[in-house]
């Protein structure tokens, strides 16, 4: 499993959006491209919520694990 580069606070916030996004209350803007990107956006973020790992963070060499 990579190491994880992902702070409590945004874990916090992934989750958020992720559950608002994948749950009821999501925007519907009636273009099925965007939705779908919406989805797969919020995926994507809930997964990264529980492992702690974003690869967007190991890219650019972010760690803000500790904040």
């Amino acid at each position: 499993m990579p190491k994880q580069n992902l702070g409590r606070l945004d874990r916090i916030l992934r989750f958020a959006l992720a559950v608002w996004w994948l749950g009821p209350w999501a925007p519907i803007y009636g273009n099925v491209w965007i939705d779908w990107v919406m989805f797969v956006v919020a995926w994507i973020a809930l997964i990264e919520s529980f492992t702690a790992w974003c690869w967007l963070h190991t890219a650019l060499e972010i760690d803000n694990k500790d904040q």
